[in-house]
């Protein structure tokens, strides 16, 4: 244990704390003292024990706004996490839609060109079958128009 003095209403008070402690008990009797010489200045004398009780309850008051402040920041820092995991649901269920979406497509564009590839092949095979007539076409006409010059 480590022995600290520490002042309060301008007397000196040796007190005990835990070792490594001593500059944190010189701090909150800092603190108090600060506290207890504000009530006094705005109240006046109205005796030491009274203004203790009064500093205590002050400190005490302080101390559960704080805590009460805490708890709420907390409870709403709950309501975000639950937020942003609903939100995160809801990125990820879009995510999966559209590459749903993204695979149909591809399926459509891959049909789509095959059923051009399919479409050009029976058109080259008709061009080709169209080609073929008319050049036969042409030779029977030839052929036709040597044997009545003849």
């Amino acid at each position: 244990m480590a022995n600290v003095n520490v002042k309060f209403n301008n007397k000196d008070y040796l007190l005990s704390c835990d070792e490594g402690q001593e500059e944190n008990l010189k701090k909150l009797a800092n603190h108090l003292d600060l506290k207890y010489d504000e009530l006094k200045k705005n109240l006046g004398n109205i005796g030491e024990s009274k203004l203790l009780l009064i500093t205590a309850i002050q400190m005490v008051d302080d101390y559960f706004d704080l805590f009460k402040k805490i708890k709420n920041t907390k409870n709403d820092f709950e309501k975000l996490s639950i937020k942003f995991k609903e939100l995160r649901s809801l990125a990820i269920k879009y995510k999966g839609e559209k590459e749903m979406e993204i695979g149909k497509l591809k399926d459509e564009i891959n049909a789509f060109k095959t059923m051009i590839e399919k479409s050009r092949n029976s058109y080259e095979e008709i061009l080709d079958k169209t080609t073929k007539s008319i050049s036969k076409f042409i030779e029977q006409v030839e052929t036709n128009q040597e044997k009545n010059i003849q």
